[in-house]
């Protein structure tokens, strides 16, 4: 992504809202498709996709393993998740986890569930229980357990792929972490985009990045050759460096997850990603 197109996270005066706050029980807005133009005009849509790219660049060039610094608040999460002067937010937030988790009629998941998870995460760093010093942890930490979970459904339900483009879509679950994955592996010294269809390169750094466990799962859950079932991916391993995979894979999440009405007549809006229209300054 270009200089330019970089978007700033949600505003840090809203990591702790005053306590005169009235959280919302998220709900949906977007019940047509005209109503698109509401979403892309909207503070939701501003501080989703600047809290995407935030992490995107936290991670550039680190690897799983890396000693990233954790807050008090962020290690505290696992016991308390909501501390109790903000027990008001949890009935708002909860609604992006409870959506995160694929459909329990369907027995389908796709990246608008993901897409619910990484507002989860947005929601909690607006209320003040994840920081901006966590961005690192956010993702390796959080946003990657949660990937091994879905996993793990995804393998013990054999859950559909939901709104699934099939052979010509990137992946029939996730899409973020091959953009936070690829960010991950810019200026690498030794992987090149041409490697991650390469069995060997992938079976010796996937514990390190992101983009090659997807990698691996993809070849663990589909079977026949790699450009049959994934084209997408095949064609993306011969862009010459992982900036421009980066660059490309925020372009193509923009239009084919966040500008699809079918993705998007799902997401729910509150207090914290509203759909009134994003204010200036």
């Amino acid at each position: 992504m270009a200089e330019g197109e970089r978007q700033s996270p949600p505003d840090s005066s809203e990591e702790n809202p005053p306590a005169t706050q009235n959280f919302l029980i998220p709900k949906k807005e977007i019940h047509t498709v005209p109503d698109m133009g509401k979403w892309k005009r909207s503070q939701a849509y501003a501080d989703y996709i600047g809290f995407i790219l935030t992490l995107n660049e936290g991670v550039k060039g680190k690897k799983l393993t890396f000693e990233y610094k954790v807050s008090e608040e962020a290690e505290n999460l696992v016991a308390t998740v909501v501390p109790t002067h903000l027990a008001a937010a949890v009935p708002e937030v909860a609604v992006y986890l409870k959506e995160s988790v694929g459909n329990s009629t369907r027995i389908d998941y796709g990246t608008g569930h993901e897409a619910a998870f990484a507002a989860f995460l947005c929601c909690l760093c607006k209320i003040g229980v994840l920081r901006v010093d966590d961005q690192i942890a956010i993702v390796f930490k959080v946003f990657n357990r949660y990937l091994e979970v879905m996993r793990k459904l995804q393998k013990t339900y054999r859950m559909e792929p939901a709104g699934s483009q099939g052979v010509w879509g990137l992946d029939d679950f996730q899409f973020l972490p091959f953009i936070w994955g690829s960010s991950q592996l810019i200026d690498h010294p030794q992987l090149e985009p041409r490697h991650f269809v390469d069995e060997k390169a992938v079976n010796e750094n996937h514990k390190d990045y992101m983009f090659l466990e997807c990698i691996l799962f993809i070849t663990e859950m589909k079977t026949g050759p790699f450009a049959e079932h994934s084209n997408q991916l095949w064609n993306i391993s011969a862009v010459p460096s992982w900036s421009k995979v980066n660059q490309g894979l925020i372009r193509m999440y923009k239009a084919e997850c966040l500008e699809k009405f079918p993705v998007i007549q799902h997401f729910k809006f509150g207090s914290l990603l509203p759909i009134h229209p994003v204010t200036s300054g």
